[in-house]
């Protein structure tokens, strides 16, 4: 049963050896407080050096978990990336793109979306954007707390929620082959063989296309 698990973790999707035979990704896990858990962790941590060796934990947090399972008993559960979709990842989002379209259409089981396998910060937030799945107000981005409050900052009041937060998703299109909420059809493509996430000669599209043509003459 999943209750017996000591360390449960999304799939990285990845085939690099580096991260075999568990593919575990050190973004998104659960762990159970115990003993067997704890010592992972503060293995880790004693591990620092060699992190910044290898420049990637979840390489280093892999090998302990093989360590861990093997010596103490350690149990380990990595979700297949195929068969679980509850928690889809940056491979979802960049090579799976049946998982993203019942994402965007409301049809998923997914709790998360990890936006992992993404180069940067910048493209992260514009990938959430046109995803639909982007909360936080302009004006806060990029500031800590006391640059908002402090010293003639953006908010006023105290309050970061009223100032920050928005109750509707905050969308806007980038990148017409990366998944998107709506049809991205008038951006650029970031990569290199330019694949569009949505279909522009789909029967909806066509058809609305004709409505607007129509409309004009």
């Amino acid at each position: 049963a999943i209750q017996n698990f000591d360390i449960m973790f999304q799939h990285d999707g990845s085939g690099q050896m580096r991260y075999n035979p568990l593919s575990a990704n050190s973004g998104f896990y659960y762990v159970r407080a115990n003993k067997k858990a704890q010592y992972v962790f503060t293995s880790l941590l004693y591990d620092g050096a060699f992190v910044r060796k290898c420049k990637s934990h979840q390489q280093v947090l892999v090998q302990i978990l093989l360590e861990h399972s093997s010596f103490f008993g350690t149990k380990v559960k990595v979700f297949d990336k195929v068969e679980t979709d509850m928690f889809p990842g940056g491979f979802h989002y960049h090579q799976d793109w049946d998982v993203m379209h019942d994402i965007v259409s409301g049809k998923s089981n997914a709790y998360i979306l990890h936006m992992s396998w993404t180069e940067n910060k910048d493209n992260k937030l514009k990938f959430l954007r046109q995803m639909g799945e982007w909360y936080v107000q302009d004006q806060c981005i990029g500031h800590d707390y006391l640059e908002l409050v402090e010293g003639g900052g953006q908010v006023t009041d105290g309050s970061l929620i009223n100032q920050c937060c928005s109750a509707e998703p905050i969308f806007s299109c980038h990148f017409r082959d990366k998944p998107s909420k709506e049809p991205c059809f008038n951006s650029p493509c970031i990569d290199k063989r330019c694949r569009q996430f949505w279909n522009p000669m789909a029967p909806e599209f066509v058809a609305e296309l004709k409505a607007k043509r129509k409309a004009l003459n």
